[in-house]
């Protein structure tokens, strides 16, 4: 009988692992696929890290996860997140999130439109922007590697290309099968992003999660440029995000407006016209990069109707899913609460619960 089997090895799973570790539980770490894949959420050089929100829950939670990524790096030695700042612009109510920054203690200051490009001239603005200083780019790869292996020297178990066909609860305790093998254990955690609803079909009544195949792309750019972290709060579509990805150029990508897909059967190919309006973003604000030198990247979504995350327990099993999008920021105090669930120390914020998503 196993203690704890985590299934999905991504960010979250990695994190509630090691925090799983950390709190005395023996852990088996079951990963789908091979050691960074890219076939989830978690892969690839850079995140975007930011604390600006129009919640103070959420603010909260990533003041806690930039500590917890300081720790992981001081422990580690490993380089996890740059620090470059991170701006809002395009949106009328930024006064709004000012004004929660400030009740919350979280520095900031707004600029002018002129302020604001002579102080970053690869980009270009036409309303007041909001500067956070602590925001930044976490080092994705890097991050979940760190992960498993602190996880590792604490006591868990790893098995990559081990793929789960099935949950079932069995009184207090849980089967989980892998093929051919079942696998008993006290507890199970599930942190498998798109995949999580097919796993706990009739196990766990889950929200509708909406997975979507997103197409961001690096453009080269002026190498003695400034850049932040940034989101483009458009007037004309979606939002737009983006940020310096060393070695790569600025990743640029339109936020949910992928194409929903089976995680099974994507085709990880970029569609053209997404790819024009990129380019065209480019072309029009971030004078400082090449909107002709567009490098595609494909990555999965998997979101709640409200963008807000699920993460709950019931009876003997935990899930944490729906975070692609802005979740990664979060991913070392993810762990800490996904252990918490499990070993019943403490609750989740009100809104992740299931209930809030009924």
């Amino acid at each position: 009988m196993h203690d704890v089997i985590v299934i999905g090895g991504g960010a979250m799973g990695s994190a509630a692992a090691l925090a799983l570790t950390r709190a005395g539980r023996e852990v088996l770490l079951l990963e789908r696929f091979w050691p960074g894949h890219d076939r989830g959420g978690s892969h690839g050089a850079t995140r975007l890290f930011r604390l600006v929100y129009n919640e103070p829950d959420y603010i909260q939670l990533a003041r806690h996860a930039l500590r917890l990524w300081r720790e992981l790096e001081a422990e580690s030695g490993a380089r996890l997140l740059t620090t470059t700042g991170a701006i809002d612009h395009g949106e009328p109510s930024l006064a709004g999130r000012a004004e929660l920054l400030g009740s919350q203690d979280v520095p900031f200051e707004i600029l002018d439109p002129a302020s604001a490009q002579e102080r970053w001239p690869g980009m270009t603005f036409e309303t007041s922007v909001l500067h956070q200083p602590d925001g930044g780019r976490l080092h994705a790869d890097a991050a979940v590697n760190t992960l498993q292996r602190l996880a590792v020297l604490g006591g868990a178990r790893i098995h990559f290309g081990q793929k789960v066909t099935g949950v079932t609860v069995v009184g207090d305790s849980v089967e989980v099968r892998t093929g051919d093998e079942v696998l008993a254990a006290r507890h199970v955690v599930v942190t498998a992003g798109p995949w999580v609803p097919s796993l706990l079909r009739g196990v766990v009544d889950l929200p509708p999660l909406r997975v979507t195949q997103e197409q961001p792309a690096h453009f080269a750019v002026h190498t003695d440029l400034d850049w932040p972290s940034f989101v483009h709060w458009r007037r004309e579509g979606a939002e737009c995000y983006g940020l310096f990805a060393p070695g790569e150029g600025v990743k640029v990508g339109f936020h949910g407006t992928g194409p929903v897909v089976d995680p099974d059967r994507r085709d990880f190919r970029a569609r053209e016209d997404g790819l024009r309006e990129l380019s065209e973003y480019v072309k029009r604000w971030l004078p400082g990069a090449d909107p002709d030198t567009c490098e595609p990247v494909s990555c999965l979504y998997d979101n709640t109707s409200s963008d807000d995350f699920v993460i709950d327990r019931v009876g003997p099993v935990t899930l944490a899913t729906g975070f692609s999008g802005h979740g990664f920021k979060f991913v070392p105090a993810i762990g800490e609460l996904v252990a918490g669930l499990v070993t019943g120390t403490s609750s989740v914020p009100a809104r992740f619960t299931l209930a809030a998503h009924a």
